[in-house]
């Protein structure tokens, strides 16, 4: 019996600029990605048929499910006749913002394509992560920072390590991504800054300055309507974080902190608004 395990992370997105609307409804953007050290665990083993458990009941596990999505996807492209039997250990909070289920989906792709001997192109497995979700392409090819646009799958791989430590809080409540692009307040005309290079000078010089050009749309709406999360903000703000931003469309809000032991104080303190992850300066998924 052929099994493997892996780890799916999730990432926070360093600034997020929505900037238009196109004819297909999409809205372009321009964001950075980062991976943090929070993750699930997908176990695969072949089998007949392509099925799949997750250890948290809320979330589907029939064919609406990424996962089996992402699975049915490689199998219709090859023309492969083996199915797989994947359990998910779900750790990464949904409706957080934080690309959970689209990164579950990107390993699916991965780990099948090579348990099932497709050796698709990465071309194919790109436009068949565009099909999944706008961040699956970031999981399937990135492993650190990378620069996004587009609906997010246009991706640059940046030679830069982020030079905090994250502190991460899902306060327990879920903002939905239709609602919050229903809700968000359009700036579609201003100037867009340079992500790519301000993001160097943060990471090459230290220069914390420009972390405030690292704006989230959707946080002015998701704030205004979502108490609990602008207490997460709020908590982290007086915890000497050198930055604090809403990570997608919420609700994870996250901090970045210089040294390691202000950040764990601060993870600890706010233990009492929900789950709580640290990932360490540098961090890059393996």
């Amino acid at each position: 019996m052929v099994h493997v395990s892996v780890k799916a992370f999730a990432k926070i997105n360093l600034g997020l600029l929505i900037t238009g609307r196109r004819p297909d409804g999409y809205h372009t953007l321009e964001t950075v990605f980062a991976p943090i050290e929070w993750h699930d665990t997908l176990d695969f083993t072949l089998d007949d048929g392509i099925t799949m458990t997750c250890s948290n009941l809320d979330l589907p596990s029939d064919d609406s499910n990424l996962c089996v999505r992402a699975a049915r996807a490689l199998q219709e492209h090859a023309g492969v006749k083996q199915g797989v039997r994947i359990g998910l250990v779900k750790r990464v909070p949904f409706g957080a913002g934080l690309g959970g289920g689209s990164s579950d989906a990107a390993a699916t792709l991965r780990v099948l394509n090579r348990l099932w001997a497709v050796d698709a192109s990465s071309a194919d497995l790109h436009r068949m992560a565009v099909k999944l979700g706008a961040d699956v392409p970031y999981f399937l090819e990135m492993q650190g920072l990378a620069y996004a646009a587009g609906i997010g799958e246009e991706l640059e791989e940046l030679p830069l390590s982020l030079p905090y430590h994250v502190v991460t809080v899902f306060p327990e409540v879920q903002v939905p991504t239709v609602w919050a692009y229903k809700n968000f307040r359009p700036r579609f005309d201003r100037p867009v800054p340079d992500l790519k290079g301000l993001l160097a000078r943060l990471c090459s010089d230290r220069d914390a300055g420009v972390l405030e050009v690292f704006e989230n749309d959707f946080s002015p709406v998701v704030f205004e309507h979502y108490p609990v999360v602008r207490e997460v903000r709020d908590g982290l703000a007086a915890s000497g974080a050198a930055f604090v931003s809403l990570s997608g469309s919420g609700s994870a809000v996250y901090a970045l902190y210089a040294e390691a032991a202000t950040a764990q104080a601060a993870a600890g303190r706010m233990q009492a608004f929900g789950r709580v992850n640290v990932t360490p300066a540098g961090f890059r998924m393996a």
